[in-house]
């Protein structure tokens, strides 16, 4: 496997598959209950041209309970195991546990995806530079448990950038490559729909802090609130999103639905590349 690294502005933007392995989840249709199944779910996205396989354990939908490292690893270490025996792509982890981060990256994981963006646990970011991985550094408000009881914000842009450098400057000084560090704002996470419509909208300014933007929306409420439905439904919303925040400066997509969101992505890089 080539050394991996984040896309540039200038390049195509990179495809996040998510590999789901917690029952709890809010999208029970992506559960992987199995090795079995997360390797063929694996397989399918790598062919159908994911850049990125994201696996996560815990899930963090609004509301949800926190489970024991001994159980996030339990479901975690079979799979990434397994796919880093027998992926070509890069495989990160979907977890703000230093004990969790040092086994999945001692397995074969390159890349820690950290919902609290390093700013829970200060033994993270020096894992991370240890095993000299990438990482995703996520703005939150409050916890999964009650993040989504009445968020406030003076200025949310204002209050995610910061927020954002802190991590940044966090993750740098504990010697993590800087060429190796994305940001993601958290759509969903401690935020009305206000907000993160706010956020998609503005997602632009977030270049200012000069690291790759991933965008997770995938199937998320804010969809399914602005269309009434439910989230099997919300494949059409999610690609609406998704091309948007390509359009404001995204560099990562991370989706449940890897060849639409694919195809989609080309088609508004082929619009907005073309001379003239």
């Amino acid at each position: 496997m080539t050394p991996f690294r984040f896309p540039r502005p200038d390049e195509a933007a990179s495809i996040m598959g998510v590999i789901n392995l917690s029952p709890e989840s809010f999208y029970q249709a992506s559960l992987c209950a199995t090795v079995e199944q997360s390797l063929r779910a694996a397989e399918k996205m790598v062919e159908e041209g994911a850049d990125i396989l994201d696996v996560g354990a815990e899930s963090s939908r609004p509301g949800s309970a926190p489970i024991s490292a001994r159980e996030e690893l339990r479901r975690l270490l079979p799979v990434v195991t397994k796919l880093a025996e027998v992926i070509s792509i890069p495989i990160s982890v979907d977890t703000y546990k230093p004990a969790v981060a040092r086994e999945v990256l001692n397995a074969g994981a390159s890349i820690i995806n950290d919902i609290t963006g390093l700013q829970k646990f200060s033994d993270m970011a020096k894992v991370i530079a240890e095993f000299r991985a990438a990482v995703i550094l996520m703005h939150m408000q409050g916890t999964p448990p009650t993040m989504q009881d009445n968020p406030q914000y003076a200025d949310v842009l204002d209050e995610v950038a910061e927020f954002l450098k802190r991590s940044i400057t966090t993750a740098v000084s504990a010697g993590i490559d800087a060429n190796k560090i994305a940001v993601d704002p958290g759509i969903g996470f401690g935020k009305t729909d206000s907000h993160n419509l706010l956020i998609l909208k503005n997602l632009q300014r977030l270049t200012e802090l000069g690291k790759p933007i991933l965008l997770g929306i995938s199937r998320k409420s804010l969809i399914g609130n602005i269309l009434n439905v439910s989230v099997g439904e919300r494949l059409e919303g999610s690609l609406a999103a998704a091309v948007c925040g390509i359009i404001h400066g995204a560099s990562i997509i991370r989706t449940h639905d890897v060849q639409a969101t694919r195809a989609a992505v080309k088609v508004a890089e082929s619009i907005m590349n073309e001379k003239g």
